[in-house]
């Protein structure tokens, strides 16, 4: 297979990788803090001493928007959505993961959680406590939680470094190597959630467009095939 065939192979596989991306996203279109995610696709070129290079697509490295999603009123007490930038962190299983989903209530013993039951952590990186049996909880927008005159803690809302990855590691949990910062201009809303951050219809715009290059590409794929057992066959002649 001659260089265009490796470019357009490789090619092809990207572009199945971002088809399932595509479908990912809109599926979740409807999720509470759900971050739409795409591809970046680049290419390598080596060269080939007494010929010529060769080149291979690939599209490995995923890029999360960070575009805000739509905020929606609902009054719940421990309904919380951040407006601006940050996460907050949550205590799971495998360590702190950050999410936007905001939709926290209190377990059994009094911490507050996600709805995957994982312990919502304050800015120290510490669990969240409310006594049993209060409701008014107040939440004010730099994330303090208080009950009357007594402070509960605050809830933290943090940001990797700049540039640094940050990975889904599931809908809407994500981790990252990096350290975390207080987010400068997050702001916590009481009585709010963000919706989905995903453009349903430009990603169903980029599904068509997906599609129809990944057709095109097949098309190359069997004229340069069709070529190559051509002249194998000329040969053998």
């Amino acid at each position: 297979m001659e260089s265009t065939g490796y470019v357009t192979l490789t090619r092809q596989s990207g572009l199945m990788r971002e088809m399932e991306i595509i479908a990912h996203n809109i599926a979740n279109a409807a999720t509470t803090g759900f971050r739409q995610q795409g591809l970046v696709f680049s290419e390598f070129v080596q060269a080939v001493e007494g010929g010529d290079s060769l080149s291979m697509a690939a599209a490995r490295v995923k890029k999360t928007s960070a575009s805000q999603g739509i905020l929606t009123q609902t009054g719940n007490t421990l309904d919380l959505a951040i407006e601006g930038s940050g996460y907050f962190q949550v205590e799971t299983p495998n360590g702190i993961r950050l999410t936007r989903a905001g939709a926290f209530n209190v377990d059994s013993l009094g911490d507050i959680v996600s709805t995957d039951g994982h312990r919502v952590l304050d800015i120290g990186g510490a669990p969240i406590n409310v006594p049993p049996g209060e409701a008014d909880v107040k939440v004010a927008a730099d994330g303090t939680i208080s009950l009357g005159d007594r402070l509960l803690g605050q809830i933290g809302v943090v940001e990797p470094e700049p540039g640094a990855d940050l990975e889904r590691e599931s809908g809407v949990l994500f981790r990252t190597d990096s350290a975390l910062n207080p987010s400068e201009d997050g702001l916590v809303l009481q009585g709010h959630l963000e919706g989905s951050n995903v453009d349903a219809i430009s990603q169903l715009t980029r599904m068509i467009e997906v599609q129809r290059a990944y057709e095109m590409g097949q098309k190359l794929l069997d004229m340069d095939h069709e070529r190559t057992t051509s002249a194998l066959q000329t040969l053998i002649k």
